[in-house]
């Protein structure tokens, strides 16, 4: 096995103060939402729910969409 040669392997740039100037940490996760959505616990009857799961997936999704739509329209 062939020597570690640092003037042939040249390639990276040492991690100086001089190489980190400028750089910011990447931040992980999703980005924070303007208005974001807060967990409940609500208890509905079982018809409703099997209704509600039987018109697919995003269903949690649909009905915040038209209970918004309610409030903003002052009907409840």
């Amino acid at each position: 096995m062939a020597k570690f040669d640092p003037e042939i392997h040249d390639d990276n740039p040492p991690m100086d103060a001089v190489f980190m100037t400028g750089m910011k940490p990447s931040r992980r996760g999703r980005p924070k939402l303007e208005a974001p959505k807060v967990e409940v616990k609500i208890r509905l009857d079982a018809k409703t729910v099997e209704h509600l799961r039987g018109s697919g997936p995003g269903w949690q999704t649909r009905v915040n969409a038209l209970l918004g739509k309610l409030v903003a329209s002052g009907q409840i």
